[in-house]
């Protein structure tokens, strides 16, 4: 007699949040939210996984790139998602993240720099003309490996909890590679002796960028809401060990 193999358990994202129009999800690191011409050879999504997960359609109301986990907000239906659209795209919604960078940026500040619009598939070839971007940025806390990666005989990164104030796309990673502070892990504008290094020492295999907050008013109600998500484990994971060998500066009680 032939042992049967168990069936494969359907895949499932942790809800953060749910009510009768919005379901917020922690999505996690090397997820597509929806179908993309420029991954054509990924066969899961965010939107595919949650919408089997609950049995009925869902929309995106934003979106978070592959790399980054965290946070990310559905519409139950059409209505909802473009109301909830038009309330991110009038800069009325706090989003909060975490990063860990190269180097050690200023304690906090804020970035103000235009950029060019990205290429995006559903929209064509992007505007030339450079537009307003703006983010806030608060250092968390800082770390020293005793490793020559550049021209330095130690290696320094930082925490960081970053706040865009526009959303323009891949904001966070360009604005702090235009710095000279990419995110780790980043492999299109970030820096990869410094990611070859996290991967060989740290097992690191993803953007260490996270959305851990949101914070908006939904449609005619009168009270704010605000979605958390933990770091994924292994990003928290990552932060214990530079915190326990590695800390220059300490994590701040503040910190995520």
């Amino acid at each position: 007699m032939i042992d049967r193999l168990p069936a494969a358990t359907p895949e499932t994202l942790p809800i953060l949040y749910r009510d009768e129009r919005l379901v917020v999800v922690d999505k996690p690191s090397g997820l597509l939210v929806h179908r993309s011409p420029i991954d054509r050879h990924e066969t899961r999504f965010a939107l595919q996984i949650l919408r089997d997960q609950l049995g009925q359609r869902v929309y995106a109301i934003h979106r978070l790139d592959k790399g980054t986990s965290g946070v990310l907000a559905f519409g139950l239906n059409p209505d909802t998602a473009r109301e909830y659209g038009a309330i991110f795209a009038q800069r009325s919604v706090v989003k909060t993240y975490v990063a860990l960078v190269r180097g050690w940026p200023a304690v906090g500040g804020t970035i103000d720099r235009p950029l060019a619009a990205v290429e995006d598939e559903r929209s064509g070839p992007p505007s030339t003309e450079p537009r307003e971007s703006q983010t806030s940025f608060r250092r968390i806390a800082t770390f020293e490996l005793p490793v020559c990666v550049d021209r330095y005989p130690t290696s320094r990164y930082a925490l960081v909890e970053l706040r865009p104030h526009t959303g323009r796309r891949h904001q966070l990673r360009r604005h702090l590679a235009g710095e000279s502070h990419p995110i780790v892990g980043d492999s299109s504008y970030g820096k990869g002796r410094h990611n070859r290094l996290f991967r060989e020492l740290f097992g690191v295999q993803r953007l260490l960028l996270a959305c851990t907050r949101l914070e908006f008013k939904p449609p005619a109600s009168a009270a704010a809401l605000r979605i958390e998500a933990p770091l994924a484990a292994e990003f928290a994971a990552l932060l214990a060990r530079l915190s326990a060998q590695y800390a220059a500066d300490p994590l701040s009680s503040t910190s995520p």
